[in-house]
């Protein structure tokens, strides 16, 4: 089934995660495929919001490959960015296999960098933007 969400803008942000978070269902892997500038961070944000993160500890990985949130329960958020991984194994290193079998939120920017890596289970979501700013994600599970 094709899911898409429109986001005209930042105001409906916070509404495009909760309608987001309640049609991914259980899915943990969570993989934000988008060109640069297309608010992959933003939306991230936004989703971690929307779980209680607390909003000033949410900020993109781009060094660190993986930050970790709690979630209003306590549960861990886990926020990976691996734009800057020029080699899977640089996200074995992290113990990225640790991350996605441990059940937890996993929400990964630029997933095509470790493509090879990714479990099955992982589902993409794609980031559009129209020439008037537009935001539109899509998967399909």
């Amino acid at each position: 089934m094709e899911h898409v969400i429109t986001i005209k803008s930042l105001s409906e942000l916070e509404s495009a995660a909760r309608d987001f978070l309640s049609q991914v269902g259980d899915h943990r892997l969570l993989a934000f495929e988008a060109p640069m500038g297309a608010g992959k961070t933003t939306f991230i944000a936004a989703l971690c919001r929307v779980l209680g993160v607390d909003a000033d500890a949410v900020s993109s990985p781009t060094f660190a490959l993986v930050n970790e949130y709690r979630a209003r329960g306590g549960e861990p958020v886990y926020h990976f960015d691996f734009y800057r991984i020029e080699h899977p194994s640089e996200a074995l290193d992290i113990g990225f296999y640790e991350y996605v079998d441990s059940g937890c939120l996993c929400l990964m920017e630029w997933p095509g960098n470790i493509a090879a890596l990714l479990p099955e289970e992982t589902l993409i979501v794609r980031i559009s933007v129209s020439p008037d700013g537009v935001r539109t994600l899509s998967w399909a599970d």
